[in-house]
């Protein structure tokens, strides 16, 4: 990924079906802090929503969650803020090097982004073809052009 003010980094790739995606993150929240840090833009991962069932408590500093579940699906990765805009966008990971499993975009999030747009939000999917090292921005509008022909 191109970092603002040529910054360069190196990181050791290590994709499996358990963490993937979780390079392409860390250098979209490395790219969040820079934003923030620079005032361009405030722009967060959003946590995903569980219920927690069963929580082991040792002691205060030391609990741990042993069962949990999904309360809603979740919607988008990342939202935020750009210059007085709503900003909201997905990123996806894939191995293929052909092409983008369309699968891999559940139908509640391409809603939310479609609402998203309406409002005039900026909506957005980042994906990174992971044994290309190529990462590439989808626009929700010509996203939606292509769902719809």
């Amino acid at each position: 990924m191109n970092y603002p003010c040529g910054i360069k980094k190196d990181y050791q790739k290590q994709i499996s079906h358990g963490n993937r995606g979780m390079n392409l993150e860390f250098e979209i929240n490395e790219s969040n802090r820079y934003y923030l840090k620079e005032e361009i833009a405030v722009i967060h991962k959003k946590p995903t929503p569980i219920t927690i069932v069963k929580v082991d408590y040792p002691s205060r500093l030391e609990a741990v969650i042993k069962e949990a579940y999904f309360k809603t699906p979740s919607t988008t990765d990342y939202n935020g803020i750009y210059h007085g805009k709503y900003i909201d966008f997905e990123a996806k990971e894939t191995t293929n090097e052909k092409y983008f499993p369309l699968a891999n975009i559940h139908k509640h999030q391409i809603e939310h982004l479609r609402q998203i747009k309406k409002q005039g939000g900026i909506g957005f999917l980042i994906i990174r073809f992971s044994k290309l090292n190529k990462t590439f921005y989808l626009d929700m509008n010509d996203f939606l052009f292509f769902l719809e022909k």
